[in-house]
This record gives structure tokens, C-alpha cells and sequence, in this order.
């Protein structure tokens, strides 16, 4: 399978992943709009999404992954397996009792995430309630992520991206039926968010299941104490352990940022968390498709190439993900800054919804647009240390960012608000991604192929054509108010996406761009 052809398989079903998403926060946008309810449950539910990216997609991923792919290279397929028994059977225990401790501390969880909920005592009770309900979420999506990196190393890639849409099922599931039925009984109709979280991590283990046990690669998670010390003294987990230390801190650090802005969020009133959140939730429309796309194909190739001594596929890998970031984050930057407004509106305006909430998410989500490229870019740039298994590099960097987006912050929020923490994320995104990209060329993992001058200048020539077709279609048509229909919105909102992709890509052809090189890689 060519690069292009995984990066889009994954690509393309993570756009359903978001498409599915969108339509959740649609619905719960419209059914409960942004007040103090809607940020304690995204409070609630971003503690246990914080100790899953610890545990999952982030150091247990970036230290799994690279292990398993060159012993799957090196080692061959009995010790490769011996590996997945032993590494399933440590996280699983390590999970049982993260979970254990999370559901009791769920209070000091809530005060060290948001503790202006203490002003209101409402908001304090219901993300502790909804905390202790959707904490043993991330067994679920640690355990995912397991079979995940194995699926892709594997080359398996199209279940490991498909899961989240069932998540998303779930919680629409819930938003549509749950909440009206929470709201007969007497229960606050936001709990059913939580039952749908809960419902949803437990579909996205389950259908893995199968798929691993058809090709032999389903772990067997040891029970009792001697199996457990057994696991732990089998020396390819003692190696995982050993580069999820560095990893641990990285990804703590940048968790840290997280759980900073959110305390400042929660500061400065009713709305706020909520309105930094589906800004967010739009960003992850591009850092998925292309980011986490890209990173998820790359990782266990370049893993591979390292293991083989095969520098130059190592570089060209990463040659070939840099551009691809550059011809497609470029432009999403600008559509982000210039068509923020069309976009909220059309996908949030609905129900309790207010203009003002979409006036503050479109700003909120600018801000995230200033530091696209650099934020999908870390995506690609990061495997690049770990498939060398070195963690500690991007670990230093990771806390030079941390200092610099709250010095940011300080000078910032108070001026901007809740889109000056979203503006703080964007500059330390793009400072991360420069040094990340100096130490790969410093130590010559990478050396750019020939052609980036012109290349870059088509890119920004198409991007400039269509900042101006954007920004004419952001003031010409009236995107809010009460009186504008909603399928005339949405139709014309097909519409200007059509018409830029036609105006970029044309452009981008009339300049003399192949865009072939990037499907034959």
C-alpha cells in the first residue's frame, strides 16, 4: 500500500469520524447551547480525554509503536507476540487501578482543571457526578489504542480509524433520545452525555476485537500477581516503560498547557469553556485528517526505515508528509482566519444556540487558525524523533513551548479573552514545529528534497486566490440571524467549499504543480 493510499484511507475515515462529530456538537449545541451545564460536562469529560492521551494516543503510543515495528522487523513474529501479551497485560492492570483512583479523586480532578466551578456550586456537583461516570472511559480508549498500534503496524488501518464514529453514534444517540428521556424522569438531561461517552468507548474496543483475532495478534492479558511480575520483567516492556518515561513528560507537558487554559477559561464566566471547546472540536476537522492521518501511516514506517538503515526512505517520508502539510494546512489556515463566521453559523446556529455564541467561537477558532500549519506539522515532525526512539529531544522543546504559551497567556487573555489562550496554543505551536524541524535537519535525519522555493510559492499563490474568494464570501451572504434559512445556509456553504477547491487546485495546476508525486509516494 503507497503512503498516499493509507494516508487517505485513514484520512477519508476520519472525515467520517468528524462528520459524525460535527452533528454531535450540532445537537448538543442546539439542545443545551453554551451555559454552565454544557462546561461542566466538556470539564468532565476532558479529565478522562486528558488521562487517555497520557495512557493512549500520546507516550504509550509513541513508545509502543516503535518498539513493536522493529521487533515485528528484527525480531520476528513469536517474540513480536510475546511483546503484545506482556505490554497488554502491565497497561491493563495499570489501568484498573488509574480508574480506581480517578473515580474517587474525581473532586480534586474538577478543582485542578476548573476551579472557578467553586462559584457555582451547581456546576462543581454536576462535573464531579459526570467525572466519576466517565472516568473508566479511558480503560476503554487505552486498551484501543493497544489493538491500534498493533492494527497499524500491521498495516491495518482502516478499523483503528473508523472507532470514533461510533463514539460519536453513541453520543448523538444520547443528545436525541437520551436527553428528552433524562428530562421526563426528573434527571438533568446533560447526564445522558456521560451514558453516551461510557455506551461509545465500549463499542470502539469491541469491534477491534475481531479483527485482531483473525489475524492472530488478539492479546492475552495475564491474571494473578505471578503473571503480572512475569510481564514485567519481559525486557521489551521494560524498553516501552523506559521511552514512555520521556514520552509521559512530553505529552504531560503538553496536557499541562491544556488543563492551564481551561482553569483560565473557567475564570472568565459562563460560556467560556464551552466556546474555546467547539472551536477546538472544529480545528480537529484539519489536524486530524491531515496531522493524525499522517502520523498514524508514518510512525511504523519510519520505524521500519530506521530498523532497515535505510536513511534516505527515512527522509524522503518525511519530505513527502512536510509538503503534503504545506499544500493542504496552508490553505485550511487561511478558511479558518477569513470564513470563521459562515462556518460557525452554519454548523452551530441553531436552537439555544445564539449569534453571540458563534461570534465568540469564530473568534476563539481564529485564533486557533494563526498556528494550523505548525500544529499539523508536529504530526508529522514528532515521529520523526520517535521512530528514532528518542523522546527526550521533543520532551525539552515541548517545555520551552509550555513556558512561552503562558508568558503569552499573561500577556493575552487579558486583553483578548478566551481567544487570546486559543491565539497562546497557535504561537507555540508554530515556535514547537521550527525547533522540532532544525533538530531533524541539525542531525541530518532529514534533508529537504529539491524544489521547496517553487513549491511554496504555488502553494501561497493558490492560497492567495482563494483568501479573496473567501473573504468576498464571508461578507457578501447574511450567515446569522434569525432569518436565515437553514437549508440555504447549508446549501450555500457546499457551494463555497466547491468553488475552492476548484479555485485552489486550478491554481495550483495552472502554476505547473504536479499533484501526482504526492499519490505515487
Amino acid at each position: 500500500m503507497s503512503l498516499f493510499k493509507a494516508a487517505s484511507t485513514v484520512s477519508v475515515l476520519t472525515l467520517a469520524s468528524r462528520v459524525t462529530g460535527l452533528v454531535r456538537d450540532l445537537l448538543m449545541a442546539a439542545t443545551f447551547g453554551a451555559n454552565a451545564m454544557t462546561d461542566a460536562f466538556n470539564v468532565a469529560f476532558r479529565i478522562p480525554n486528558l488521562f487517555r492521551r497520557l495512557f493512549a494516543e500520546g507516550a504509550f503510543s509513541q513508545a509502543f509503536v516503535p518498539a513493536l515495528a522493529q521487533s515485528k522487523e528484527v525480531d520476528g513474529d513469536e517474540v513480536t507476540r510475546k511483546l503484545i501479551d506482556s505490554v497488554a497485560t502491565v497497561l491493563a492492570w495499570v489501568l484498573l487501578l488509574t480508574c480506581v483512583i480517578g473515580v474517587a479523586a474525581a473532586p480534586l480532578l474538577v478543582l485542578a482543571l476548573a476551579s472557578g466551578f467553586k462559584q457555582s456550586p451547581q456546576s462543581f456537583e454536576a462535573a464531579v457526578f459526570m467525572t466519576r461516570w466517565m472516568f473508566p472511559y479511558i480503560g476503554f480508549m487505552s486498551l484501543v489504542a493497544l489493538s491500534a498500534g498493533i492494527l497499524n503496524t500491521w498495516k491495518k488501518f482502516a478499523v483503528p480509524a473508523v472507532t470514533p464514529v461510533l463514539l460519536n453514534l453513541a453520543m448523538i444517540t444520547a443528545a436525541w433520545l437520551g436527553a428528552p428521556w433524562f428530562k421526563r424522569m426528573g434527571i438533568e438531561p446533560i447526564y445522558a452525555m456521560a451514558a453516551g461517552v461510557m455506551v461509545g468507548g465500549f463499542l470502539q474496543l469491541a469491534v477491534q476485537i475481531p479483527v485482531l483475532k483473525r489475524l492472530g495478534l488478539l492479546p492475552r492479558i495475564g491474571v494473578g500477581w505471578s503473571r503480572l511480575r512475569e510481564a514485567w520483567t519481559d525486557p521489551g516492556v521494560r524498553k516501552v516503560a523506559g521511552m514512555m518515561a520521556p514520552a509521559l513528560l512530553g505529552v504531560g507537558v503538553a496536557q499541562i498547557s491544556l488543563m492551564i487554559n481551561t482553569q483560565i477559561a473557567s475564570w472568565l464566566g459562563p460560556g467560556n469553556v464551552t466556546w474555546l471547546d467547539y472551536a477546538g472540536r472544529l480545528m480537529e476537522f484539519p489536524t486530524a485528517m491531515l496531522g493524525v492521518a499522517l502520523g498514524v501511516v508514518l510512525m511504523p514506517q519510519l520505524a521500519g526505515a530506521k530498523a532497515a538503515d535505510d536513511p534516505q526512505r527515512y527522509s524522503a517520508m518525511l519530505d513527502w508528509g512536510l509538503r503534503l502539510v504545506v499544500l493542504l494546512a496552508v490553505p485550511s489556515s487561511v478558511a479558518l482566519l477569513l470564513f470563521n463566521v459562515p462556518l460557525i453559523a452554519t454548523l452551530f446556529h441553531y436552537g439555544a444556540f445564539k449569534v453571540s455564541d458563534v461570534q465568540q467561537v469564530a473568534l476563539a477558532l481564529a485564533g486557533y487558525g494563526v498556528g494550523l500549519v505548525g500544529l499539523v506539522a508536529i504530526k508529522v515532525l514528532a515521529p520523526g524523533f520517535y521512530a528514532s526512539q528518542d523522546m527526550r529531544t521533543p520532551v525539552r522543546i515541548a517545555i520551552v513551548v509550555l513556558v512561552v504559551t503562558q508568558l503569552l497567556n499573561i500577556a493575552l487573555v487579558p486583553w483578548l479573552r478566551h481567544t487570546g489562550l486559543a491565539l497562546s496554543i497557535s504561537i507555540g505551536a508554530l515556535i514547537n514545529a521550527t525547533w522540532l524541524l532544525a533538530g531533524l535537519k541539525k542531525r541530518g535525519s532529514y534533508t529537504p528534497s529539491p524544489g521547496w522555493v517553487r513549491f511554496t510559492l504555488q502553494v501561497l499563490g493558490a492560497t492567495a486566490l482563494l483568501g479573496v474568494f473567501l473573504w468576498w464570501g464571508s461578507g457578501a451572504f447574511a450567515w446569522t440571524g434569525e432569518g436565515v434559512n437553514r437549508w440555504y445556509r447549508a446549501g450555500l456553504m457546499a457551494a463555497m467549499l466547491a468553488g475552492s477547491a476548484v479555485i485552489y487546485f486550478v491554481a495550483l495546476w495552472v502554476t505547473g504543480l504536479k499533484l501526482r508525486q504526492f499519490i505515487t509516494r
